[in-house]
């Protein structure tokens, strides 16, 4: 089923070896480490922020590197941590194995289908990192490039029990989903594709009459249905070569969104192809909107992480409006900032006695991290 464009992918690879040259080094904060899986050593390599403290569940991403990568070239053309220190999540890369119906090339997904399934392999790795780590299981998440991408719908659609929202670079889905996709929850789905990708056509790949990709509209579609979405976007510019296309429900729950890259290839964004967007960023501010349960904080009951408490304070109310409270036991001027999901900090200040309001109404509605002292916690803001 699957079609080898060789010349294409070791230009890639090149540009990614050229990459670890040149910023060889920088890369010394992952813990490399292994897992035993079906019989085999799989590897992956993880970063753990310094915010963590063991006391407080952090969201899990994963990032996918493309075809025939390793995980050493991917981390420095899509490193994510400076997010992951602001936003207060685990970040892990996994390495792919060998597959053996395609002379050993480094395959999420076997040339050969029935050869070996990975979907098991990152089910596993849950598991495991959830064993050695406070992870917040309603909030795991997948991104990833090219053929990494395409296992991004995978595991949107085999292991949806696990997985909250997806990002997919420079692929659409598999052809016939509805033959092999099962999801069971309404799930956040980002997608960022080029107009002119040589290697994931955005119209889709049929070859010798055979559909092997479906359209980018088709992927959409798909996500749409499932989530019982208006199938009429809405579109807002991001630059001059960068397209936003927003899908939501009745009562306004977006939960699949294309970044449309007019003239775009087989890109990164922000990293290579196109700069005038960050896939990074855009990433996490995407799917961190989302748990096992939707989009946070939209047409369902308020609700707070942990009740908005922590150890030394309260938050309150959470999603907010204009005002927040915020309710600590320490005695001293505490500080407090807040920043958005990509790190940017929008508001800070002194928490000057045990209960303090916080005019927040200059803020956009959106999804923000609110640290004090060593501990944080996501708030929401709503129109």
């Amino acid at each position: 089923m699957w079609i080898k464009l060789l010349a294409m992918k070791n230009l890639v690879l090149s540009i990614l070896v050229t990459g670890a040259i040149i910023t060889s080094g920088y890369a010394q904060n992952y813990i490399n480490k292994t897992i035993q899986q079906n019989g085999i050593t799989r590897e992956y390599s993880i970063y753990v922020p310094g915010s963590y403290a063991g006391t407080t569940s952090f969201p899990l991403l994963f990032n996918f590197h493309g075809g025939n990568d390793v995980i050493a070239n991917w981390q420095i053309l899509a490193d994510m941590r400076p997010i992951a220190d602001t936003a207060d999540f685990i970040l892990v890369y996994p390495q792919a194995r060998p597959d053996p119906s395609d002379g050993n090339s480094l395959n999420w997904l076997p040339k050969i289908q029935g050869t070996f399934d990975d979907v098991l392999f990152i089910s596993a790795l849950i598991d495991t990192l959830a064993s050695d780590y406070q992870i917040d299981q309603n909030r795991i998440y997948a991104c990833g490039y090219s053929l990494g991408g395409e296992f991004c719908y995978e595991l949107a659609c085999k292991l949806n029990s696990k997985i909250a929202a997806i990002g997919a670079v420079a692929r659409t889905m598999q052809a016939n989903p509805n033959s092999y996709c099962s999801p069971v929850h309404s799930t956040g789905v980002l997608t960022i594709l080029g107009t002119d990708d040589p290697i994931s056509p955005y119209n889709g790949l049929t070859w010798g009459g055979i559909e092997y990709y479906i359209s980018a509209a088709a992927t959409h579609s798909y996500w749409v249905n499932h989530n019982n979405c208006n199938p009429t976007a809405s579109m807002s510019t991001v630059s001059p070569s960068v397209e936003r296309y927003t899908w939501s429900t009745a009562s306004g729950c977006a939960y699949v969104e294309e970044l449309k890259v007019i003239g775009g290839g087989h890109d990164w964004p922000g990293s290579f192809g196109n700069m005038t967007v960050a896939a990074n960023e855009e990433i996490w501010q995407f799917v961190s909107r989302y748990d096992l349960n939707g989009l946070i904080g939209c047409a369902i009951t308020p609700i707070n992480e942990n009740n908005g408490q922590r150890e030394n304070y309260k938050v309150f109310p959470n999603p907010f409006n204009q005002e927040l409270t915020i309710e600590t036991k320490s005695v001293k001027d505490t500080e407090f900032r807040i920043y958005t999901m990509i790190g940017e900090l929008v508001s800070s200040g002194k928490l000057s006695s045990q209960i303090n309001t916080i005019d927040l109404s200059s803020l956009t509605p959106n999804v923000y991290v609110l640290k004090i002292e060593f501990q944080s916690i996501r708030i929401i803001k709503v129109k």
